[in-house]
């Protein structure tokens, strides 16, 4: 087992291989997974690192903002 930080769950308080299974499904989906990575989950864990709520409308708007700078 890998002993040390995980950079991606310091960025987006997301595990490694969690990761590798949400690229995947990005990939499954032709998501770009970079431009989900940075404009969706980014934000998401910026939210829950400040103890906001993530109710479903918190979500929504994290996602038609991401759709909109596109």
């Amino acid at each position: 087992m890998d002993k040390g930080l995980d950079a991606m769950f310091i960025h987006y308080g997301i595990r490694r291989e969690d990761m590798a299974i949400i690229k995947n499904i990005c990939e499954a989906n032709d998501i770009d997974f970079d431009w989900f990575k940075d404009e969706i989950l980014k934000e998401y864990h910026e939210i829950k690192m400040k103890n906001q709520e993530t109710e479903e409308i918190t979500i929504q708007k994290i996602i038609e903002k991401a759709l909109k700078n596109k």
